[in-house]
């Protein structure tokens, strides 16, 4: 088929990857490329140049002096994001369609309100829970397209808006490969509070295990107060790493801690961690409870860190090489993009009865 494949035009798709969404995304085209598919990706300006697809040129904004001068006007962030999706749409809906089906990954509203402009199919991915935005444009619009949802607990938060198939995220089984395991335990991720790297680092203290923590320093002032002053000898931040280097931590890693302090919808770290063998000690928050099964883990009650320190505990003996088994079969990325081919098929078998 040939797909265009909606990114984000603020973070670029390459390593180190700036989130989740931007490592999904990246793992998304590459495999559908690799099974035959024509790709278009429209992503920030600094993608992956050696991706196996096209880029979709975003269109650059630059306002006049006197629109610079209105004191009502956006910020320039919101109008550079506004314009290149506004430029997308414009290009997607005009003339006949270059393009099968169009899958939207991206966070904007834009691609969900005019998807009715269209003659090809829209899908989109739900990676976060309800957002305003979103709602709005799927309020107004006549046919905002296909939804899918990456987790039943974010299916179940979007009911009430949309109806929303469900295909669980998936990684790279042949990148993410098993490692020995022994080390300190790890958290990986963005450092931003709803993540809560902090309440990894006190679990960790009081189980015994040492911790290493990597990964974007996204929000530098909670980075700052929460998690360099609790960062010694055990405790160690080793920085914003490519995903080879991550395979090498991880699969040392006895376990890996999972703290959202927000309902996380997938919780790809944990899929990455189970890949390389290592069980994942979480807060049931989200989608984890979905991942995160008895035999692979073990959960622990929202916030509380004592019970996350006795589920560190109770994770570390799991049998690495039955949890590396449940993320081949529950977690791959090749399984998921079965399921999002067939979703495909349909679609555009059904736009050209």
């Amino acid at each position: 088929m040939r797909i265009c494949v909606i990114a984000s035009s603020r973070h670029p798709i390459s390593e180190p990857f700036a989130g989740g969404l931007e490592a999904w995304t990246h793992a998304l085209v590459t495999q559908l490329a690799a099974r035959g598919h024509d790709v278009t990706l429209f992503a920030a300006p600094g993608s992956d140049p050696t991706l196996p697809v096209t880029a979709w040129p975003v269109e650059v904004f630059s306002a006049s002096a006197a629109a610079r001068e209105d004191v009502h006007a956006p910020s320039a962030a919101w109008m550079d994001e506004h314009h290149a999706y506004l430029g997308l749409m414009l290009g997607l809906g005009s003339g006949p369609s270059a393009f099968d089906l169009v899958h939207n990954s991206s966070l904007h509203h834009l691609p969900v309100a005019m998807a009715s402009s269209l003659a090809i199919p829209l899908v989109t991915t739900l990676h976060t829970p309800p957002v305003p935005w979103l709602e709005s444009a799927v309020a107004l619009t006549r046919d905002p397209g296909t939804f899918v949802a990456v987790s039943h607990v974010t299916a179940r938060a979007w009911a009430g808006t949309v109806s929303a198939a469900v295909i669980h995220n998936g990684v790279d089984t042949g990148l993410f490969t098993p490692g020995p395991g022994g080390g300190p335990a790890v958290w990986t991720g963005r450092m931003v509070r709803e993540k809560a790297p902090h309440l990894a680092i006190e679990a960790a203290r009081r189980a015994g295990t040492g911790l290493v923590l990597a990964g974007p320093v996204s929000d530098p002032a909670y980075f700052s107060a929460e998690v360099g002053p609790r960062l010694d000898g055990r405790v160690r931040y080793v920085g914003h790493l490519r995903r080879r280097e991550l395979v090498e931590i991880i699969g040392t890693a006895t376990v890996a801690v999972v703290t959202p302090d927000w309902d996380e919808p997938y919780g790809l770290v944990a899929a990455e961690a189970m890949a390389c063998g290592t069980p994942v000690a979480a807060f049931a928050r989200g989608a984890l409870p979905e991942l995160v099964t008895p035999d692979v883990g073990a959960l622990a009650a929202p916030g509380d860190v004592d019970a996350l320190a006795g589920a560190i505990r109770v994770a570390t003996g799991r049998d690495r090489d039955g949890v590396r088994r449940h993320a081949e079969r529950n977690c791959s990325l090749s399984r998921m993009v079965d399921e999002y081919g067939r979703l495909y098929l349909g679609l555009v078998e059904r736009q050209a009865a």
